[in-house]
Parts: structure tokens; C-alpha cells; sequence
């Protein structure tokens, strides 16, 4: 019966590609890059368990099973690097995650079509800002001497503070600033999922007397959670996982007790001192603690909710 099964799977496929071979064409690159630049690559996670040499190889460098793990674990910089990126993922995601989903009920709720287009915009621009004009921009306003931070502490009779240089306020810049250079982007899930919504639910409420917090609260925001759900998944999932470009942008030795993260470690290990197999070992543990994440949210996720990735 399974064999059966398969057959006619395999034939229906086949009608499929000879009526829609055009469609698959244009799947074809998608495809050729993921496997070019995703899985091609794979192979040498091997070398986090080697002492790889370059003239030897990857296959001819010898074995040394876990030395590079256990050699992170004892490492000064274990404790630093996790306490970091786990102290700037949980920052981003408890002040970064519900800031969508509040710009996108308020954008809901306007009717004024150019206002609401001209919100949207404004809020989108941001996004489109490359990490490096945006971290210039970030050292520019909060520079102890000239920076429009500062002077607007100073015309406020507070004392300046040099932001760059303590680590203290490391974490708080960086959130922040992601939260104005994402927060509109990432409501456009969020619009797209309430343009979807039946109005006469939001008439039906009215007639039955709700007032505008109750119809958000009743209809609009079950709307959204689960495409929240699942954004919220994802998000966990990549806890580990916080930009290299940014922090390594922003971060200055006086900073380095708040910003060392394990990709900037990992950045340092392997580009700059050569330890190529340390380097894969510790983006290798980085990646299975995501992965470990990942699947234990999703998993409570489809108890509570029964919403989930897979």
C-alpha cells in the first residue's frame, strides 16, 4: 500500500513538472543557492573536531574528538561571552518582540489614509539604513562632547555621560537603537495579517456595545497571535544568535566587558588568530543550543497553543 502510495506521488510530481515546468525554473536558483551557500559548506564542521592544518587538509588533519569543546568550556571568556548574548537576546526580545505588534494596532486603527501612509513610511525608513551608516550615526549622536544626547543633558543641567566607553550602557544603546531601526518593518506582518480580518466582526462588537480597547482586545489581538506565535518561536530560536556586525561596530576595548558575544569571539579566534577549528567548535555549540531552543519552545508552544513550527 505504501509502495502504491509512493508510486502515484511520484507520478502526480511528474505531471506537476511537465504542466508547470516554468514555475519550477524559477524555484531552480532559490535552490542552487541554499544548497551552494548552506549545505555545500556543511562538511567542514568536521574541522571543530580536528587540529586542522591547512596544508594537511581538512580530511588529513588529525582527530582530537572534543579538546576544542572542552577548551571553550575552560576558557576565561565562557562565562563573558554567554552572559552577553544571552543578557542582549533577552534585552532585544522582551523590549524589541511586543513593539510591532503595538505599532501595528495603532496604525490599525487610523482611518486617515495619508496619515497612516506617511506613519508607515516613517517608520519603515529605518529599516533600509545599512549597519555601518546606522552605528555611525549612533557614535555621532551619543558623543561626549558634541553628540545630541549629551547636549541635551547638558542644556538640562545633567551631567554628560560617555556612552561608547561604559559598559553599563552598552546593551541599553543597542536594544534601543534596533527597536527604532526595526519596530516599523516589522509590523508589516502584522498589517498584512489584520487586513485579513473580517469588519463585520468589529460591527457586530459595536452593536453589541464594545468600545474600541475591548474590540482590540477581543478581536484584533487573537487575530495576531498566531503569527506571533510563530514570529515569537523563530525569535527564540536564535537567542544565541546576536548580529555580528552591530555589536562588533559599536564595541571598543573600554565597552568589551558588556559587548564580547560568542560571534565576536568566534570572529576573533578564527579571523584573527588563526584557530580555525576552536572557531568552528564554538559556532558549532552556538548553533546546537539555538537548535535545542528552538525545538523546546516549539514544543511548549504546540501544548499551549497548539500552534508551531512543525
Amino acid at each position: 500500500m505504501a509502495k502504491k502510495q509512493q508510486g502515484e506521488g511520484a507520478l502526480s510530481f511528474k505531471k506537476s513538472l511537465r504542466r508547470n515546468w516554468d514555475l519550477y525554473l524559477l524555484i531552480l536558483p532559490i535552490l542552487v543557492f541554499f544548497f551552494v551557500f548552506s549545505y555545500m559548506p556543511m562538511y567542514g564542521i568536521v574541522i571543530a573536531f580536528k587540529d586542522y592544518i591547512a596544508a594537511k587538509g581538512i580530511w588529513g588533519s588529525p582527530w582530537v574528538g572534543f579538546a576544542h569543546f572542552q577548551r571553550f568550556f575552560e576558557s576565561i571568556y565562557f562565562e563573558r561571552t554567554i552572559k552577553n548574548t544571552l543578557g542582549i537576546s533577552l534585552y532585544s526580545l522582551i523590549v524589541g518582540f511586543p513593539m510591532p505588534i503595538l505599532l501595528a494596532l495603532m496604525i490599525n486603527e487610523v482611518h486617515h489614509l495619508p496619515f497612516k501612509r506617511t506613519v508607515q513610511t516613517v517608520t519603515y525608513a529605518p529599516y533600509f539604513i545599512s549597519q555601518v551608516v546606522m552605528c555611525g550615526m549612533i557614535i555621532i549622536f551619543i558623543r561626549p562632547d558634541a553628540g545630541f544626547i549629551n547636549m541635551l543633558l547638558k542644556a538640562m543641567g545633567q551631567e554628560q555621560i560617555a556612552f561608547i566607553i561604559e559598559p553599563a550602557w552598552f546593551k541599553t544603546i543597542y536594544v534601543w537603537s534596533g527597536v527604532w531601526q526595526n519596530t516599523g518593518w516589522g509590523t508589516i506582518i502584522y498589517i498584512a495579517a489584520l487586513s485579513g480580518l473580517d469588519q463585520q466582526m468589529y460591527e457586530a462588537a459595536q452593536i453589541d456595545g464594545a468600545n474600541k480597547i475591548q474590540k482590540i482586545w477581543h478581536i484584533t489581538l487573537p487575530c495576531l497571535m498566531p503569527t506571533a506565535i510563530l514570529l515569537l518561536i523563530m525569535n527564540c530560536g536564535s537567542l544565541m544568535s546576536v548580529g555580528f556586525e552591530k555589536v562588533f561596530l559599536l564595541q571598543t576595548p573600554l565597552n568589551m566587558e558588556a559587548s564580547d558575544v560568542i560571534s565576536t569571539y568566534t570572529y576573533r579566534a578564527g579571523m584573527i588568530d588563526a584557530n580555525y577549528s576552536y572557531s568552528a567548535a564554538i559556532g558549532l555549540f552556538n548553533s546546537v543550543i539555538n537548535f535545542v531552543i528552538l525545538f523546546i519552545v516549539n514544543q511548549i508552544s504546540k501544548r499551549v497553543s497548539s500552534i508551531s513550527l512543525f
